[in-house]
């Protein structure tokens, strides 16, 4: 469980907390508890998420689990600050999704004196680090990696295995399209991807006449 941890109250900074994980890791269903506690203290909360991201609702930010609090559909990092203006504690979900400009809008809003909670993917789906999360989880104060459970082992997972046909970096979906899967599966997984590829290039360069001999 996350705690905060103030213990000099004189200083007005704020901080920035990063929620990260894979899919279906429950980093919404955290990002939505630590908002609502805040709410129920009486603070003043704004949460914000990027606008392409109509998976479940139009405006609310809803988990998995069908846990919702309602949010800001914003096109752009840069859109923050003005909204968010007199706040106590801003929340922003899918950062992944934002361009590199709201690493430092976070931290002008702690600076501010403004809890900052983020949560996003810290993984594409190849395994690489994913759009400005690497940057906030550096500047973060706080960092939490949540994880899932993996569909093939029943380990810990830490990957977003994309299962739909699509090479495209941000593809929205759900458990159609996305798969968590443990560093093993995963490497399994992405080598059979690999070897079934090269089959098919393999396949493609025969001639006719070649693959008229193979029949």
């Amino acid at each position: 469980m996350f705690l905060e941890n103030t213990v000099n109250h004189k200083e007005q900074f704020g901080w920035i907390e990063v929620i990260c994980g894979s899919m279906f890791s429950g980093k919404t269903e955290e990002l939505i508890r630590r908002l609502r506690r805040a709410q129920f203290a009486r603070q003043k909360v704004e949460i914000f998420k990027p606008a392409i991201d109509v998976r479940y609702d139009d405006e609310k930010v809803v988990s998995h689990d069908d846990n919702e609090i309602r949010s800001t559909p914003v096109p752009a990092a840069a859109n923050i600050p003005i909204l968010a203006d007199g706040c106590d504690v801003v929340g922003i979900d899918e950062a992944q999704f934002f361009d590199d400009e709201i690493v430092t809008i976070c931290n002008d809003l702690a600076n501010k004196g403004i809890r900052v909670i983020v949560a996003g993917l810290d993984m594409d789906f190849k395994g690489n680090p994913f759009g400005p999360m690497p940057n906030l989880m550096a500047t973060a104060e706080y960092v939490t990696k949540v994880h899932a459970v993996c569909t093939r082992t029943g380990n810990l997972a830490q990957y977003s295995y994309r299962k739909a046909k699509s090479d495209d970096l941000v593809l929205l979906g759900e458990n159609q399209e996305y798969e968590p899967l443990s560093r093993a599966a995963y490497y399994k997984a992405t080598m059979r991807e690999k070897i079934k590829q090269i089959h098919i290039n393999d396949a493609e360069e025969l001639s006719p006449n070649e693959k008229q001999s193979d029949v």
